[in-house]
Protein backbone atom coordinates (compact mmCIF):
# COMPACT_ATOMS: atom_id res chain seq x y z
CA UNK A 1 0.00 0.00 0.00
CA UNK A 2 1.26 3.47 -0.91
CA UNK A 3 1.95 6.03 1.80
CA UNK A 4 -0.94 8.31 2.66
CA UNK A 5 -0.43 12.06 2.81
CA UNK A 6 -1.85 13.86 5.85
CA UNK A 7 -1.71 17.64 6.31
CA UNK A 8 -1.92 19.41 9.67
CA UNK A 9 -3.23 22.84 8.62
CA UNK A 10 -3.26 25.53 11.28
CA UNK A 11 -3.25 29.21 12.13
CA UNK A 12 -1.47 30.42 15.26
CA UNK A 13 -1.26 34.06 16.35
CA UNK A 14 0.84 33.63 19.50
CA UNK A 15 2.40 30.18 19.05
CA UNK A 16 0.03 28.11 21.23
CA UNK A 17 -1.86 26.47 18.36
CA UNK A 18 1.44 25.91 16.52
CA UNK A 19 2.84 24.14 19.59
CA UNK A 20 -0.11 21.73 19.74
CA UNK A 21 0.05 21.26 15.96
CA UNK A 22 3.66 20.11 16.30
CA UNK A 23 2.70 17.43 18.82
CA UNK A 24 -0.21 16.27 16.64
CA UNK A 25 2.22 16.05 13.73
CA UNK A 26 4.61 13.93 15.82
CA UNK A 27 1.78 11.56 16.70
CA UNK A 28 0.75 11.24 13.04
CA UNK A 29 4.33 10.64 11.91
CA UNK A 30 4.69 7.79 14.39
CA UNK A 31 2.33 5.73 12.22
CA UNK A 32 4.09 3.70 9.49
CA UNK A 33 2.61 4.39 6.07
CA UNK A 34 1.76 8.02 6.86
CA UNK A 35 3.59 11.03 5.46
CA UNK A 36 2.49 14.03 7.52
CA UNK A 37 3.10 17.70 6.74
CA UNK A 38 2.70 20.86 8.82
CA UNK A 39 1.14 23.70 6.80
CA UNK A 40 0.11 27.23 7.70
CA UNK A 41 -3.42 28.19 6.70
CA UNK A 42 -2.20 31.60 5.51
CA UNK A 43 0.07 29.97 2.92
CA UNK A 44 -2.70 27.73 1.60
CA UNK A 45 -5.05 30.70 1.25
CA UNK A 46 -3.01 31.70 -1.82
CA UNK A 47 -2.83 28.16 -3.24
CA UNK A 48 -5.83 26.12 -2.00
CA UNK A 49 -5.55 23.79 -4.99
CA UNK A 50 -2.61 22.13 -3.17
CA UNK A 51 -5.17 20.51 -0.89
CA UNK A 52 -5.80 18.03 -3.71
CA UNK A 53 -2.37 16.52 -2.95
CA UNK A 54 -3.46 15.19 0.45
CA UNK A 55 -5.61 12.26 1.54
CA UNK A 56 -6.57 13.79 4.88
CA UNK A 57 -6.45 16.95 6.97
CA UNK A 58 -6.25 17.94 10.61
CA UNK A 59 -7.41 21.55 10.89
CA UNK A 60 -6.25 23.69 13.81
CA UNK A 61 -7.17 27.17 14.98
CA UNK A 62 -7.36 29.17 18.17
CA UNK A 63 -10.88 29.86 19.40
CA UNK A 64 -11.62 33.57 19.12
CA UNK A 65 -15.00 34.81 20.35
CA UNK A 66 -16.53 31.37 19.95
CA UNK A 67 -15.22 30.58 16.47
CA UNK A 68 -12.23 30.10 14.22
CA UNK A 69 -9.66 32.88 13.86
CA UNK A 70 -10.03 35.39 11.04
CA UNK A 71 -6.99 34.00 9.26
CA UNK A 72 -8.36 30.48 9.35
CA UNK A 73 -11.76 31.66 8.09
CA UNK A 74 -10.01 33.35 5.17
CA UNK A 75 -8.39 30.01 4.33
CA UNK A 76 -11.78 28.26 4.56
CA UNK A 77 -13.34 30.83 2.22
CA UNK A 78 -10.48 30.41 -0.26
CA UNK A 79 -11.51 26.77 -0.81
CA UNK A 80 -14.78 27.84 -2.44
CA UNK A 81 -13.69 26.93 -5.96
CA UNK A 82 -12.72 23.44 -4.75
CA UNK A 83 -16.22 23.12 -3.26
CA UNK A 84 -17.79 23.85 -6.65
CA UNK A 85 -16.09 20.79 -8.15
CA UNK A 86 -16.26 18.66 -4.96
CA UNK A 87 -12.50 18.22 -5.31
CA UNK A 88 -12.08 17.28 -1.62
CA UNK A 89 -14.96 14.81 -1.46
CA UNK A 90 -14.10 11.60 0.42
CA UNK A 91 -10.94 12.97 2.04
CA UNK A 92 -10.49 12.53 5.79
CA UNK A 93 -10.92 15.52 8.12
CA UNK A 94 -10.39 16.17 11.84
CA UNK A 95 -9.79 19.28 13.93
CA UNK A 96 -8.34 20.79 17.08
CA UNK A 97 -8.57 24.13 18.82
CA UNK A 98 -6.92 26.03 21.66
CA UNK A 99 -8.30 28.71 23.99
CA UNK A 100 -7.19 30.37 27.20
CA UNK A 101 -10.14 29.10 29.26
CA UNK A 102 -11.15 25.48 30.00
CA UNK A 103 -14.33 25.91 27.94
CA UNK A 104 -13.84 29.12 26.01
CA UNK A 105 -16.60 27.97 23.59
CA UNK A 106 -14.15 25.65 21.84
CA UNK A 107 -17.02 23.33 20.94
CA UNK A 108 -18.55 25.91 18.60
CA UNK A 109 -15.19 26.24 16.85
CA UNK A 110 -15.00 22.49 16.29
CA UNK A 111 -18.58 22.46 15.03
CA UNK A 112 -17.81 25.17 12.47
CA UNK A 113 -14.87 23.08 11.23
CA UNK A 114 -17.13 20.02 11.08
CA UNK A 115 -19.67 21.90 8.93
CA UNK A 116 -16.83 23.14 6.69
CA UNK A 117 -15.64 19.56 6.18
CA UNK A 118 -19.18 18.29 5.55
CA UNK A 119 -19.79 20.96 2.89
CA UNK A 120 -16.72 19.64 1.09
CA UNK A 121 -17.98 16.04 1.38
CA UNK A 122 -15.16 14.96 3.68
CA UNK A 123 -15.25 12.10 6.19
CA UNK A 124 -15.00 13.36 9.80
CA UNK A 125 -12.90 11.74 12.53
CA UNK A 126 -13.58 12.66 16.14
CA UNK A 127 -11.47 12.32 19.27
CA UNK A 128 -11.88 8.74 20.47
CA UNK A 129 -9.80 9.14 23.65
CA UNK A 130 -11.43 8.35 26.99
CA UNK A 131 -10.69 10.96 29.69
CA UNK A 132 -8.02 9.38 31.89
CA UNK A 133 -9.04 11.12 35.11
CA UNK A 134 -11.80 8.51 35.36
CA UNK A 135 -9.02 5.95 35.74
CA UNK A 136 -7.39 7.92 38.56
CA UNK A 137 -4.85 9.90 36.52
CA UNK A 138 -4.42 13.45 37.94
CA UNK A 139 -6.48 15.91 35.87
CA UNK A 140 -3.49 17.93 34.58
CA UNK A 141 -1.81 14.74 33.33
CA UNK A 142 -4.91 13.05 31.93
CA UNK A 143 -5.47 12.47 28.24
CA UNK A 144 -8.61 14.22 26.97
CA UNK A 145 -8.84 16.03 30.28
CA UNK A 146 -11.20 18.62 28.75
CA UNK A 147 -13.63 15.91 27.62
CA UNK A 148 -14.00 16.58 23.89
CA UNK A 149 -15.13 13.97 21.39
CA UNK A 150 -15.87 16.02 18.26
CA UNK A 151 -12.21 17.03 18.00
CA UNK A 152 -9.19 17.78 20.17
CA UNK A 153 -9.20 20.66 22.67
CA UNK A 154 -6.29 22.23 24.54
CA UNK A 155 -6.00 25.11 26.98
CA UNK A 156 -3.19 27.61 27.47
CA UNK A 157 -3.48 30.35 30.07
CA UNK A 158 -3.97 33.93 28.88
CA UNK A 159 -0.58 35.48 27.92
CA UNK A 160 1.18 32.22 28.89
CA UNK A 161 4.27 31.10 26.95
CA UNK A 162 3.53 29.18 23.74
CA UNK A 163 4.59 25.87 25.28
CA UNK A 164 2.64 26.37 28.53
CA UNK A 165 0.20 23.45 28.40
CA UNK A 166 -0.85 20.82 30.89
CA UNK A 167 0.99 17.53 30.26
CA UNK A 168 -2.38 15.94 29.54
CA UNK A 169 -2.98 18.27 26.59
CA UNK A 170 0.40 17.37 25.07
CA UNK A 171 -0.33 13.67 25.55
CA UNK A 172 -3.77 14.13 23.97
CA UNK A 173 -2.31 15.95 20.97
CA UNK A 174 0.07 13.10 20.20
CA UNK A 175 -2.62 10.46 20.72
CA UNK A 176 -5.01 12.44 18.51
CA UNK A 177 -2.47 12.67 15.69
CA UNK A 178 -1.86 8.92 15.91
CA UNK A 179 -5.60 8.17 15.95
CA UNK A 180 -6.33 10.26 12.85
CA UNK A 181 -3.36 8.77 10.98
CA UNK A 182 -4.40 5.22 11.84
CA UNK A 183 -7.95 5.98 10.72
CA UNK A 184 -6.64 7.29 7.41
CA UNK A 185 -4.75 4.04 6.86
CA UNK A 186 -7.82 1.93 7.72
CA UNK A 187 -9.87 3.94 5.26
CA UNK A 188 -7.21 3.40 2.58
CA UNK A 189 -7.23 -0.37 3.23
CA UNK A 190 -11.02 -0.47 2.88
CA UNK A 191 -10.87 1.41 -0.41
CA UNK A 192 -8.23 -0.98 -1.75
CA UNK A 193 -10.30 -4.01 -0.74
CA UNK A 194 -13.34 -2.60 -2.54
CA UNK A 195 -11.36 -1.97 -5.71
CA UNK A 196 -9.76 -5.41 -5.71
CA UNK A 197 -13.10 -7.30 -5.42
Amino acid sequence: MNNRNLAVIYHSAHGHTAHIAGHILAGARSVPGITAHLLQAEELTRTPEHLRDYDGFIFGTPTYLGGVSGSFKTFMDATGRLWKSHALKGKLAAAFTVSSLPSGDKQSTLLSLFVFAMQHGMVWVGNAILPEQHAGVPEQEAANRLGSWSGMMAQAGHSAPADSFAPGDIKTARMFGTHVAETLLRMACSEQMETST
